[in-house]
């Protein structure tokens, strides 16, 4: 009896110990989602990490995500905050889809921040330009070509999307008019923007997941931040002008190896956070 005792505290204690060498994992969501929706990722993670705290924010659900993404990068850092400062030893953090952008948010204006790995999952990272399902849903009366006569207008920008609209054949007006992606981008003058890119360059790592079949971002390679010039042609992430002046430190990240690209086929958009082997083959190992 004893002995089984000592195998069960035994057993506890380095169960215990494996859970504290994991660092929590922070979760935001994307456009029209809520925590129910990511039940399957944290199981993936509770079953190859035992122990690990997993947080999916609870805010901006449904359509609340359709609110402006300054003033949602405000509420989940107020709900971040507390997690990062309890934890000594850095988070992780998996941002899908418009919640990358939310991320980025967070992380350029939060200059005590100590993420370790950001994983982007299928984010328009260089923002949106397409005629998608949830564009037909949400602006009925406009196609892409045809957007930004809204967009680009001040009541426009307090709808999220809106925020990073980026299209390719009206640059000068997303310049001018776009208070977050651009901002965030440095693309547009930016008095913060020194600041902001050393707070962003706290991460160790990068992770861009995307593939070719996601159906919602288009490109789809800006969720590598790719994106289409004014012919919509699309450049690579190394061609960005954003990637060559180093406006907030990605050309910074790449060459300190800090950026890790997966390009995975057959997976649709709204499949990337429940999707085994995406977890397996680009989330799992960067989750220590």
């Amino acid at each position: 009896m004893f002995a089984w005792v000592v195998v069960l505290a035994v057993s506890a204690a380095l169960a215990l110990q494996a859970a504290q060498c994991y660092k929590p994992v922070i979760v935001v969501h994307g456009l029209f989602d809520s925590p129910g929706d990511f039940k399957m990722l944290q199981g993936f993670v509770n079953e190859t990490h035992p122990g690990t705290n997993v947080t999916v924010i609870d805010l901006f659900d449904h359509t609340q995500s359709l609110k402006s993404l300054w003033s949602q990068v405000d509420g989940f850092k107020e709900a971040i905050y507390p997690i990062m400062q309890n934890a000594a030893d850095g988070v992780h953090m998996i941002c899908y889809s418009q919640g990358g952008l939310v991320c980025r948010g967070i992380l350029s204006t939060l200059p005590d921040h100590n993420v370790d790995t950001l994983i982007s999952l299928s984010s328009p990272q260089l923002g949106q330009y397409g005629d998608t399902n949830y564009l037909k849903w949400l602006f009925p009366h406009y196609v892409k070509s045809k957007l930004y006569h809204f967009c680009y207008t001040q009541i426009g920008q307090h709808v999220s999307i809106c925020n990073y609209w980026n299209d390719p054949h009206h640059h000068d007006l997303y310049l001018n008019n776009s208070d977050y992606l651009a901002f965030l981008n440095s693309e547009r003058e930016n008095p913060n923007a020194t600041a902001w890119r050393k707070n962003f360059l706290r991460i160790k790592k990068l992770v861009l997941i995307g593939g070719p079949d996601d159906g919602v971002i288009t490109p789809w390679q800006s969720s590598h931040f790719g994106f289409y010039n004014e012919n919509e042609t699309v450049m690579d992430m190394r061609q960005q002008l954003v990637y060559i002046k180093d406006t907030f430190g990605l050309k910074s990240l790449d060459a300190r190896g800090a950026i890790s690209i997966f390009k995975v086929s057959n997976v649709h958009h709204t499949k990337w956070h429940s999707n085994r082997t995406v977890f397996d083959n680009c989330i799992i190992k960067w989750l220590t």
